[in-house]
């Protein structure tokens, strides 16, 4: 019991989906007051609280934001940005920056993971920019260029540059990056937010080593996906 009190303790709700709950939650409550008081039967009331509290309470599931600590060096580390599945692991033209190869790993969102993303490595913010795009689903390898999405590269203490791409996909239509050019950064902090089914791609330095097999699921901040050279 002690353990599953600490592990609550644990966990948050992510400042991105506050208003929305707090909203909603009182959007609820009238609504279902509203149908106690008008009805003789109390059928149209359970129908709502049964629907409605059901979304919310998904709401709240999308929302959370567990708070974690990597526990490891991390000097050549790169640890998963987002939890999710591995879907790509393979070298693939970068064209927006490096205009070169790279080891890509990417992470496939589901509405039911957090949606929280972290930086994967320790370093300095170089570059953060928004590109406007298409919604194709995020599992197909067009939507890595062709969907909505923002770029951050990061350098780390050693020199080597990490591209870092939050996607979003049919659903998603909403990212947001807390990462800042010039500002340093390290993992345990948040690199941003994106809501619903999404994505994120890792671009490597080729000779960086896949630490992760495809399918694997991965936890944000605490899997290592990789090894820099």
């Amino acid at each position: 019991m002690g353990e599953r009190i600490k592990k609550l303790k644990k966990i948050r709700i992510h400042r991105e989906g506050t208003e929305e709950l707090l909203y909603t939650f009182f959007f609820v409550i009238a609504v279902g007051v509203i149908l106690w008081r008008s009805f003789d039967t109390t059928i149209p009331f359970s129908i709502f609280i049964a629907v409605f509290g059901s979304l919310w309470l998904m709401m709240l599931n999308f929302y959370r934001c567990p708070i974690r600590y990597f526990n490891g060096d991390t000097e050549k580390v790169v640890v998963a940005p987002a939890d999710g599945k591995i879907v790509v692991i393979e070298e693939a033209q970068e064209n927006a920056y490096f205009h070169d190869k790279r080891l890509m790993i990417s992470i496939f969102m589901s509405p039911l993971n957090v949606h929280a993303n972290w930086f994967p490595v320790d370093g300095k913010v170089k570059y953060v920019k928004h590109f406007n795009g298409n919604y194709h689903k995020a599992w197909l390898p067009k939507a890595s260029e062709e969907n909505e999405h923002a770029d951050t590269l990061i350098e780390t203490p050693d020199g080597q540059e990490v591209l870092v791409r939050q996607i979003a996909g049919a659903v998603a239509r909403r990212i947001v990056t807390y990462a800042k050019d010039l500002e340093d950064c390290y993992i345990d902090e948040h690199l941003g937010f994106i809501k619903l089914g999404s994505r994120v791609d890792v671009f490597l330095p080729i000779g960086s080593k896949a630490e992760v097999s495809m399918g694997q699921a991965t936890t944000g901040d605490q899997t290592v996906i990789a090894r820099l050279p």
